[in-house]
């Protein structure tokens, strides 16, 4: 192939850019010999909690753990129900399920791929404790509407923000329209995706918006309780070491990690104004082209994907897979990378499959959506590339249908 390939995510132009701080963090640590819970790990917790706002951040091994962590601080267990999207990885039921309590799916808002909070209220029962919104590829959900429903039937929330590292809620996405009470949306607006409800669980695995070179996640919460919970539950439910109160976990975030990420964070911002401009500059490209439903283009949005819809108003819902594989797979034969997130929801995967109701919407978005390469350092000359392509794709499609 004449032409270089196009990976869905490069992040060696970020390694790049920070090798020589990247290797002096990585030399003081080795030179410390402090590989678990070193005072870069402390140092991280301090320097993290003052950037997003908020009183205390616990961190753990993996985003999925800053979940379950998350939950059982919260007492969330067995026989209590759970709110969420049926649109998200695994991790996010997954989560719910390990903490013994049964994850209850609403269905998602088109635009915005995350949980429809009008639909939330029919789902309550007397043992729902909790709703989990999930910032689905870095679109920060209805935070307003979730904290009034909350608030309304006395439910706890916790924001699975896996996608979302410093993407700030502004009421202004299109699920949250005509729905949301104006004086929780003002109290809210502006505050990171996280810091809304009682608990914000973070992933840092590589690919994050914020990720270090492992696994790695965070708790944060502005409840003291809850704080003293999750850094029990972290360290195998002790408090002081060999003086155990509750069954805990072995979930500690590496200081290796902790150094990088410390590197990182001052950068945040402006890596995620980056994939912002990547994003607008593919709605641009793709605005006038038929088949194509681009992202909205929220406030806030951090774009960890940027994630289009292949749309087809002549194929019936059952087709709209072969449309959206056709381009995928022509994309891969001109060397460009795409992934499909997600291709099956959460309620249909095997461990789950029939104990649920139909979600139509999410069904549908699964065998719609394209996540096409993003990062921030992504030239305009390969955005255009990847637009002209699914242009072509799509035209190759529709001679074929």
């Amino acid at each position: 192939m004449s032409q270089t390939n196009i990976p869905v995510l490069d992040l060696k132009p970020q390694y790049d850019s920070l090798k020589s701080e990247i290797q002096v963090a990585i030399s003081r640590v080795l030179e410390s010999g402090q590989f678990i819970m070193g005072p870069d790990v402390k140092l991280f917790e301090q320097e993290v909690a003052e950037y997003l706002g908020v009183r205390h951040a616990i961190a753990v091994n993996s985003g999925t753990d800053a979940l379950v962590i998350g939950l059982k601080a919260l007492g969330i267990g067995e026989g209590d129900e759970v709110i969420t999207t049926p649109f998200s990885f695994f991790a996010t039921a997954e989560s719910i399920s390990n903490v013994g309590a049964k994850p209850i799916f609403v269905d998602i808002n088109p635009d915005s791929f995350n949980i429809d909070p009008t639909a939330i209220a029919a789902r309550i029962t007397p043992q729902t404790k909790a709703i989990m919104p999930v910032h689905l590829y870095g679109n920060p959900a209805a935070m307003a509407a979730i904290m009034d429903i909350a608030q309304t039937y006395n439910l706890k929330v916790i924001e699975d923000c896996a996608q979302s590292f410093g993407a700030r809620y502004y009421g202004t996405c299109s699920a949250c329209h005509h729905q949301c009470d104006d004086s929780t949306r003002i109290q809210i607006a502006g505050k990171h995706t996280g810091t809304i409800g009682n608990v914000g669980a973070y992933s840092f695995f590589p690919s994050k918006n914020l990720g270090a070179y492992g696994d790695g996640g965070l708790i944060v919460t502005n409840d003291d309780q809850v704080a003293e919970i999750a850094r029990m539950l972290r360290v195998h439910g002790a408090k002081k070491k060999y003086h155990n109160e509750v069954l805990g976990y072995n979930s500690r975030l590496d200081t290796m990690q902790a150094a990088i990420l410390r590197v990182k964070l001052p950068h945040i911002d402006s890596w995620n104004e980056g994939r912002r401009l990547v994003a607008k500059s593919y709605n641009q490209l793709l605005a006038d082209v038929s088949g194509v439903v681009a992202p909205e283009f929220a406030d806030g949005h951090v774009f960890h994907q940027y994630t289009i819809r292949i749309t087809n108003s002549d194929r019936q819902d059952a087709q709209q897979l072969i449309a959206r594989d056709s381009v995928h797979q022509y994309l891969a034969a001109q060397g460009i990378g795409t992934m499909v997130y997600y291709p099956v929801p959460q309620d249909q995967l095997l461990v789950y499959k029939g104990k649920y109701p139909v979600n139509p919407v999410s069904d549908l978005l699964a065998s719609q959506v394209l996540s096409l390469p993003i990062w921030p350092e992504l030239n305009y000359e390969t955005i255009e590339r990847v637009g002209e392509t699914i242009r072509q794709a799509l035209a190759l499609e529709a001679k074929n249908a």
